[in-house]
This record gives C-alpha cells, structure tokens and sequence, in this order.
C-alpha cells in the first residue's frame, strides 16, 4: 500500500470529494452537532473549533499515510453545496487495509450520496492506495449506513460488542476485497 502524494479531487457523477478546509469547519460542525448524526459518528468534539482543529491536524497528512484519517469534503458537483464528509485512514497494524467513514447532513441523506461517495473511496483505495481490504464499521442498529456498505459491495465481516462508560453497544464490521 502507498500514500498519495498528489491527491487532487475525486469527482463522481454526482459528487466532487475535495480536502476539508477550516472554512468547512462551521458547515461539518452544523451537522455533526445534530444528535442524531453525532451518536453515530467518532469525532468527539463536533463544535466549529474542534472540526478546525481536526481538519487541521489532518492537512498535515497525504491519504493513505499511516497514522490517521484524512478528511474529504463532498460537495454537489452541480450546486457547489457542501453536503457531507467522508474519510480514509490505514487500518492499525494491519497492511494493505483502509477503514472508511462516512458523513452525510440529514438534508441530504436519503439520495445516494453516501453510497456514490463511498464507491470512490473504495475505488480510490484499490487503485491509487493500493489497498488489498477496504473496511466500515457502523452501529449495528444503524441500518443506513449498513445499506450503503452492502450497496458498495462491502460484505458483514464480524458483529461485536463494546462498552461506552456503563453502556454496551453493539457494532457490525463490513469489508470488501480489492479481488471482489
């Protein structure tokens, strides 16, 4: 696996994924400060100076770089309107793995654009990274962000349990193979 030192954009027939830059932080804030959105995503702080703050320690890194994400803005190629986040970080210890993630605003869920930015992910994976294994982790009640992973062809790899504080939670992990 390689990292990329010459991203530019991914453009899909729909969607443009471009670097986060600090002017998104307040637009990412916005949805992923909704409850709804913020229970089933990782980032901790989701207020505008937390999103600067990652988004800023991110731009240090080139996707596929070990150690972290880095964050792709995605954009509506024909409004120009920023409707969602997605990401990419080589899996811990584990060559030739990338874990994806994916954000979507509510106003925009339901049309897609998680499915077809995730499709480029795992293109981008496979073909520029070098990747052997793309991966998604969702809530396992989170049905969907579970659809989008079986839409892109990721397959249920393991269901798991963990704790948060006193609160068990349980997960699903969904893969697919750059051999298909």
């Amino acid at each position: 696996m390689r990292a990329d030192d010459g991203f530019d954009t991914l453009l899909t027939e729909r969607l443009l994924l471009r670097r986060s830059h600090v002017e998104d932080a307040d637009t990412i804030s916005a949805y992923r400060s909704d409850p709804d959105v913020h229970r089933q995503q990782g980032w901790d702080r989701t207020d505008p100076d937390g999103v600067r703050a990652e988004i800023e320690e991110m731009a240090a890194r080139e996707p596929g770089e070990p150690g972290g994400w880095v964050q792709f803005s995605v954009e509506e190629r024909a409004s120009g309107l920023l409707v969602g986040d997605v990401g990419l970080s080589p899996a811990d210890g584990e060559l030739g793995v990338i874990k994806v993630g994916y954000t979507i605003a509510p106003a925009y869920q339901g049309l897609g654009y998680a499915t077809e930015a995730v499709r480029a992910l795992i293109d981008y994976s496979f073909g520029t990274l070098e990747a052997d294994v793309v991966r998604a982790y969702a809530d396992a009640e989170n049905t969907p962000s579970i659809r989008v992973m079986e839409k892109t062809g990721m397959r249920l790899m393991e269901r798991f349990s963990g704790r948060d504080g006193g609160e068990v939670w349980f997960g699903v992990r969904y893969e697919v193979t750059s051999t298909g």
